[in-house]
């Protein structure tokens, strides 16, 4: 088996293929870090003075626990992921803050409470096809080193058989599994040279980087990216063994499996997103806002219908506190409700895109980047997290004062004592790799079956092949 592998890739490596593909991927790598390290610090930039004046909002608002509670902890910002060159993920299409607003009353003297809103960037949210406009790693892989992988195996079995060293290598004792093992080395082997030094210029030159710092758990994502990466190329390897062990000529090989490729690689992804994005329809923005105002209306109806009577002080402090929290919550359950059927919809078109293995790539790509669709989720239940402490925060805050009446939602029912705003939770948008690792399971085991299917295919081919 080592024999014959040594073999493949001796051939491959005297090939003009090998030198093409390995001037391909380090100029497309290269490519890749000299456009991260343009634009990554700018992000950092952005980011920073953004928090900063959270941070700033919150200092001035802590002057009081009433507009503290009132304005809240201001807009929470989406942490820039470091690996974002790995893959991009449909970032610029993904809203990176969520707001907290609050609204003036139309009558009452009141103010709404901060509540959580999610905003979106783009019309264009639910649009999770590969973008093939960003050279990112998830581009380089999913669709360069994919065709490589398949320039390096058209001709595995049926060039062999063309010049007739096959009958020649088959007429020895040797188990055909062991033939096609040993090619399949070889063949990973040659690919995996050129990728990986490309893949090391492309950390060489971003490591150079002062602003680009990558601690162990990017190098231990890094790691596994590169896992993935040779992975799926050696389900490519696999395909076109089968492929070339079912033909008897290179050339319909090659043919069959460029039809193949540009089938489930290109038009698949492309066309089921688009398809199954229609099978359901979110809330639109114009329904939110109307469903929004029917609720405020609602609230203030039975606002103005209460205190139609004259009733007691303590009772109307008592009263306007439970309608302030209570309009909050109803417009806060209307967002969430909204959001829920938005990522209902992105889910069952990335489900549905799974019967492409590109797609299931560029998933499990984006999961260990740190970036797109599954990094979204994260970046809100960590908004979400963040937004109770805050809460918590501010009963415990008014509770710990004996001379406020401890009722949330109005002035006059809460501490007058200025808070220090050291003691304001900070938001903190951290990334979890086990909780990565159990989002991408399913996408991981999908490709490894994936690539035991097709080899197992091509085995049973190389075994009906008569020479």
């Amino acid at each position: 088996m080592w024999h014959i592998a040594k073999r493949e890739l001796y051939d491959n490596l005297n090939s003009l293929r090998f030198a093409l593909a390995t001037v391909l991927l380090l100029g497309l790598m290269l490519t890749n870090a000299a456009v991260y390290l343009h634009e990554h610090p700018k992000r950092i930039q952005k980011y920073n003075a953004s928090i900063n004046e959270a941070l700033t909002g919150v200092t001035t608002r802590a002057e009081s626990l009433y507009t503290l509670a009132q304005e809240g902890p201001g807009l929470l910002y989406k942490k820039p992921s470091t690996l974002r060159f790995c893959a991009e993920g449909g970032e610029p299409f993904l809203p990176n803050v969520v707001g907290g607003t609050f609204l003036w009353s139309s009558s009452g003297g009141l103010k709404g409470f901060w509540r959580l809103n999610y905003p979106s960037t783009s019309p264009n949210l639910t649009d999770i096809r590969p973008n093939v406009t960003k050279v990112d790693w998830a581009f380089i892989i999913g669709y360069v080193l994919s065709l490589i992988a398949i320039l390096f195996t058209f001709d595995a079995v049926s060039g062999e058989r063309e010049r007739g060293t096959l009958r020649l290598m088959l007429a020895n004792p040797i188990p055909r599994h062991t033939v096609l093992i040993g090619k399949l080395l070889g063949a990973l082997i040659s690919v995996s040279i050129p990728f990986a030094l490309a893949v090391l210029m492309n950390l060489l030159v971003i490591s150079t980087s002062s602003t680009v710092q990558l601690g162990a758990d990017a190098w231990g994502r890094l790691g596994i990216i590169f896992f993935i990466a040779l992975l799926y190329a050696s389900l490519f390897l696999a395909l076109g063994l089968l492929v070339s062990a079912r033909v008897s000529r290179s050339a319909v090989s090659l043919v069959i499996l460029l039809l193949i490729w540009v089938t489930f690689v290109v038009f698949v992804p492309s066309t089921l997103a688009s398809i199954a994005g229609g099978f359901s329809s979110p809330m639109s923005t114009d329904e939110l806002w109307q469903r929004r105002g029917e609720l405020y209306a609602k609230r203030w109806e039975r606002y103005d219908a209460y205190f139609a009577e004259r009733v007691e002080r303590s009772k109307e402090i008592q009263f306007k506190g439970e309608h302030v929290i209570a309009e909050a919550e109803e417009q806060e359950r209307v967002n969430e409700e909204h959001l829920a059927q938005q990522i209902a919809q992105v889910k069952f078109a990335r489900g549905t895109t799974r019967v492409s293995p590109i797609a299931i790539s560029q998933h499990l790509f984006e999961s260990f980047a740190g970036t797109g669709f599954e990094r979204h989720l994260q970046f809100l239940e960590n908004a979400r997290t963040h937004a109770r402490q805050f809460r918590k925060f501010i009963a415990d805050t008014d509770s710990g004062d004996p001379e406020s009446s401890h009722i949330i939602g109005i002035r006059e029912g809460m501490s007058e004592k200025p808070v220090n705003p050291a003691a304001v939770p900070k938001f903190e948008d951290m990334l979890n790799l086990s909780r990565d690792f159990n989002a991408a399971l399913m996408d991981l085991l999908l490709l490894v079956l994936l690539f035991v299917v097709l080899l197992s295919g091509a085995y049973l081919a190389f075994v009906r092949v008569e020479v």
